[in-house]
């Protein structure tokens, strides 16, 4: 199985990097953006590179979405897993266009709402997982798995 981990530096990249034990047993290749934390992906990993999209910037939206059609369709992953955050809204866009599933892991930070990017991809994903179970009340699609 092929696995496009998609998460901006900081906090969303530990979150996937604290997901390890699911994905490295997977082809995986990475998308984030180039700071301090997400450079050691360069030792061993295949990533690709978006400029830093922060949150509510349109403009930043809509300047990646080409590239994230194009990382999509040139990588053919089986599934797209996102921890977000704003980076995560075109790649549930382009992975339901094209396709493929998507898998959304939201912020153990968020305990009684979603965050603006949860809000805003959970009706593309396939699988919409919590940190917190009383999210599933709120949000029907939610499954909760513990905390990552």
């Amino acid at each position: 199985m092929k696995l496009l981990l998609v998460c901006t530096s900081g906090g969303h990249f530990s979150t996937m990097r604290r997901l390890e034990s699911f994905w490295c047993n997977h082809e995986r290749v990475w998308v984030t953006d180039p700071k301090k934390d997400t450079k050691l992906l360069e030792n061993g990993e295949k990533v690709h590179w978006l400029p830093y999209q922060a949150p509510r910037d349109i403009l930043a939206f809509w300047q990646n979405i080409p590239r994230v059609f194009k990382i999509v369709y040139s990588e053919q992953p089986d599934i797209v897993i996102s921890t977000g955050a704003s980076i995560a809204v075109g790649f549930a866009i382009a992975a339901k266009f094209l396709g493929k599933k998507f898998v959304y892991v939201e912020s153990i930070s968020r305990s009684e709402e979603l965050s603006l990017s949860g809000k805003l991809v959970y009706k593309f994903s396939d699988e919409f997982y919590v940190q917190w179970p009383n999210l599933c009340r709120k949000y029907p699609k939610a499954i909760f798995k513990g905390y990552a």
